[in-house]
């Protein structure tokens, strides 16, 4: 999956685009380069081989400190989720509860995040996902993309009424 300039200018469907992260950020700045591309870019030990947590800098298994950033696949199902219903004004465009998914990626990874689309509940643990990019402020951020049959219209004038 490549993302295209169209569809990091896309507005996001949950956050406002000043919650957009900081791409040139010292740590994530491969993870963020990676997106951009529609590569899932995840570190792991130079050492041992073993995944990393995103802004770890030392290995848990070997105590390396030698982190290699390289695009893995971008698969993996529910770990857990939760549904969000709080709002926040101004920052939180969705007007409906939103999901939040840990997702156990193929490669040992753990990311938390929501999914590429709005969905009504929260998926099912063990759920087989993929993951896609948002884009918040023009940033590809990562997100997991489920079924299309759970997935809902953006907004209501989305979805066709017939009688």
């Amino acid at each position: 999956m490549t993302t295209t300039a169209t569809d990091l200018a896309r507005a996001d469907w949950l956050l406002a685009p000043g919650l957009a992260p900081n791409a040139a950020d010292a740590v994530l700045a491969p993870l963020y380069a990676g997106a951009a591309r529609g590569e899932l870019v995840l570190p792991s030990c130079g050492a041992c081989g073993l995944a990393l947590e995103l802004e770890q800098r030392a290995c848990d298994r070997c105590d390396s400190a030698d982190v290699v950033w390289a695009a893995v696949a971008p698969t993996g199902e529910v770990h857990s989720a939760t549904t969000v219903h709080r709002r926040e004004r101004g920052l939180v465009l969705a007007t409906e509860p939103y999901p939040v998914v840990d997702v156990e990626l193929a490669s040992g990874h753990r990311l938390v995040m929501t999914t590429l689309a709005p969905r009504a509940s929260a998926p099912a643990i063990g759920e087989a996902v993929r993951i896609g990019f948002r884009s918040v402020g023009g940033v590809a951020v990562p997100a997991a993309e489920l079924a299309a049959a759970e997935i809902r219209p953006v907004h209501p004038s989305d979805t066709e009424v017939t009688p």
